[in-house]
């Protein structure tokens, strides 16, 4: 047993089995992981098949890391970041931000009225963002989602944080004109 691991923790048990490789272990962690880390997947890929081959590659991941979660905060906490890092990997993989640029623009403004947002459900929002172009929907998750700084996602993404100022505003405005179609 992982001394530094909780015992409140409903993942203990299930870490120490998968620990000693076993398969059944594994198999139920991947149950009981898998239905909340493909939407973040899906959140960052876009593509529900090409976010599946990512939720996959995350758990080969998941496991072979596994030996160095130490109990500190929540595990499926620990998880996520590994699924949001192997979804960045396979961005760069693929350069999908090969056309963030710097160019800014300043004083836009990106204010929806309040009523729109009052027509518009959590699935329908997350079914907008997952329609944005890759670079955008990349930067707006890191930065509004997960609340990263732009220089951390400047550094995640080797872009300027110039560039992830850029790429959030664009995924703003672009976000703003669909609500505002949906309103009508």
């Amino acid at each position: 047993m992982i001394k530094s691991l909780s015992f409140n923790d409903p993942y203990t048990r299930l870490i120490e089995k998968c620990l000693e490789n076993n398969r059944l272990a594994q198999k139920k962690m991947y149950e009981k992981l898998s239905a909340r880390m493909l939407p973040v997947c899906i959140r960052y890929i876009g593509e529900r098949e090409k976010a599946e081959d990512v939720l996959h590659d995350g758990f080969i991941t998941l496991f072979s890391k596994l030996g160095t979660y130490k109990g500190e905060g929540s595990f499926e906490g620990w998880a996520r970041r590994i699924f949001i890092n192997t979804a960045l990997m396979y961005i760069r993989k693929n350069d999908i931000l090969r056309d963030c640029d710097d160019l800014e623009k300043p004083g836009t403004d990106v204010r929806i009225a309040p009523s729109v947002l009052d027509k518009i459900g959590a699935e329908e929002l997350m079914g907008l963002i997952s329609k944005m172009p890759e670079g955008f929907r990349t930067v707006f998750n890191l930065y509004a989602v997960e609340g990263y700084s732009h220089q951390e996602i400047a550094e995640m993404l080797g872009i300027t944080e110039s560039g992830s100022r850029s790429q959030l505003s664009r995924a703003r405005l672009w976000l703003k004109a669909r609500l505002k179609r949906h309103n009508r």
